[in-house]
């Protein structure tokens, strides 16, 4: 392959943003996840909700695939309740999401999801949510950091090799694992903090925000994966 790996990274959409003088409906991505891509050799393409059964075309001319943080995953997706403390649907961004998830699966496209998306992972492979836990994110709209420690021989232990801190803002995390997933990094209370699909060439989800922090070597995983 000549050039850049082109990456494709899954947005929001949302009603009503506002910038300048203008309000209006927008798909949104924060500046962080493009500028990661392209600290890591990338070229970045934002990839807004769409008809999911345009997802196997839209992976067909990627190198590579982001599933970026946000919203809930919708508890119906894996079979539960919503509880009190999940937040509201997005159900396009799921349907999205899980679309690409599993057009990236079958084509064999190098796959990082990013908190939110780490979590559609594992719905998208039949796993479970815990819909709330204390802890990960401390203030409201801030992101907090703690330390993720690598399973040895994962592919995430490859790529980050020791503990680190890393940037973290979540309230809800991996319960049951999907078929084939492993996890491949904790925090320190034992929550999973990354997974992997061995079966796969290049498939890890990561429960912290990459795109916040300073180091680059997970994304930088991706993009060479993708060059390859």
């Amino acid at each position: 392959m000549v050039g850049r790996p082109l990456i494709g990274v899954s947005t929001y959409l949302e009603p009503g943003a506002r910038w300048g003088v203008w309000e209006l409906d927008a798909a949104l991505l924060p500046a962080g996840y493009p500028r990661l891509v392209q600290r890591a050799g990338g070229l970045a393409a934002m990839l807004p909700p769409d008809d999911p059964a345009h997802a196997p075309a839209a992976v067909a001319r990627l190198d590579g695939l982001v599933i970026a943080g946000g919203p809930d995953v919708e508890p119906v997706r894996y079979g539960a309740r919503r509880e009190p403390r999940t937040g509201p649907p997005a159900r396009e961004r799921d349907a999205w999401e899980l679309a690409l998830i599993d057009a990236a699966l079958a084509a064999g496209v190098p796959l990082l999801g990013i908190c939110r998306g780490m979590q559609l992972l594992n719905v998208a492979l039949g796993g479970t949510l815990v819909q709330h836990i204390d802890g990960h994110a401390e203030t409201v709209g801030v992101f907090g950091s703690h330390t993720v420690k690598p399973v040895p021989g994962s592919l995430y232990a490859d790529v980050v090799p020791e503990e680190t801190s890393v940037p973290t803002y979540h309230h809800q995390a991996v319960d049951r694992l999907g078929t084939g997933l492993v996890a491949s990094a904790y925090a320190a209370d034992g929550t999973v903090e990354a997974v992997e699909l061995p079966s796969a060439d290049w498939v890890l989800g990561v429960q912290w925000h990459p795109e916040m922090g300073d180091d680059p070597r997970v994304m930088r995983g991706l993009v060479r994966a993708a060059g390859g």
